[in-house]
């Protein structure tokens, strides 16, 4: 599977036109890649690559974004005018709360075949409601079994692991990364490819936004083992291409031994213990399970919610939008 992950130019979006000429580019993006690379599978764009990185645009209600909306309509057209795959962002209204930062990947037909809303929003910089779609994976090109993480969500294992568990051979993850978290960038995208044996194909936005703050770009892909395929750079609008084999991944996860990790977690020492043993020995997975998640240092943590950096207070359950909102963010970094 031909890869093409777009280290896109921050747009700066403060205006409903601005959006509209973001999507003309990104469309006119989609277009002229499968155009110079005819055999090109799928094209990344990542996170934050419609809506920007102005939190105080973010939860304005005329610069959000429906996934059944024109905008996103003009991209499902463009991916079908190409016969090409493509992953796009968006910051999704939503009447019952805070918006969603969601993600979608779309088939060479121009049919949405994965919708995916952010699990982790990082805190206390993202406003975001929390994704209450799970994890979900979809049948790919190429015989690929593909899931979409985005940002943060890279950073806690557990994400890449539940999306493998569910057979995804190739992780994407789009992000809005700045220079502060390039290491932390190149290594969870090495270790979730190999805790995982999967392929792991990351891109963030790159160039300046309008304070001047660049992001990283960075687009990587990682091969089963974790070691890099390919490494992009932060030159803003490349386009870094890359080949995966998702039966590769297959065969590595029936016949590897000692380094197939994901098998192993539920089958311990199964040279002793035919099978190996299926039990759940991590407090934290049952803890979490029964709702009783509590870290040892539970009441020393400091920054709980999103008032450090200027949001208002969060919601209550079952309170509405206006009350999340409270007062203007200060301008802050996407993940």
């Amino acid at each position: 599977m031909v890869l093409g992950l777009v280290q896109q130019q921050v747009p700066i979006i403060t205006e409903p036109e601005h959006l509209e000429a973001t999507v003309d580019k990104i469309a006119g993006m989609v277009a002229g890649a499968k155009a110079g690379l005819p055999t090109l599978d799928l094209l990344v764009f990542p996170e934050y690559g419609l809506n920007g990185l102005n939190p105080k645009s973010w939860t304005r209600d005329d610069l959000l974004l429906d996934v059944d909306g024109p905008h996103i309509d003009r991209l499902r057209q463009a991916c079908a005018d190409s016969s090409v795959w493509g992953c796009f962002s968006l910051m999704e209204r939503n009447p019952a709360g805070a918006p969603y930062n969601s993600g979608i990947i779309v088939d060479a037909a121009g049919e949405i075949a994965l919708y995916y809303r952010k699990m982790h929003p990082m805190v206390p910089l993202e406003p975001w409601e929390p994704g209450d779609l799970g994890v979900p994976v979809c049948a790919g090109p190429a015989g690929s079994v593909l899931a979409l993480i985005i940002c943060h969500d890279g950073n806690l294992p557990e994400m890449a692991r539940e999306a493998a568990y569910k057979g995804a051979n190739v992780i994407l993850r789009t992000a809005g990364y700045t220079d502060p978290i390039r290491h932390a960038w190149r290594i969870t995208n090495q270790v979730n490819a190999f805790t995982n044996v999967a392929y792991t194909a990351s891109v963030a936005l790159t160039g300046a936004d309008a304070t001047g703050i660049w992001s990283i770009g960075e687009a990587m892909i990682c091969d089963v083992d974790g070691s890099v395929v390919e490494q992009g750079d932060n030159t803003p609008d490349r386009i870094v291409t890359g080949e995966v084999v998702p039966a590769r991944a297959d065969q590595a996860r029936r016949t590897w031994g000692v380094e197939n990790n994901i098998y192993q977690l539920g089958h311990r020492g199964y040279v002793a213990v035919r099978g190996g043993a299926t039990d759940c020995p991590y407090t934290y997975m049952t803890d979490l399970a029964a709702g009783r998640y509590r870290v040892p240092w539970e009441d020393e943590v400091e920054v709980t919610d999103g008032t450090t950096v200027g949001y208002g207070p969060p919601r209550e359950p079952g309170s509405t939008q206006e009350t999340h909102r409270g007062s203007a963010p200060r301008q802050t970094t996407g993940g």
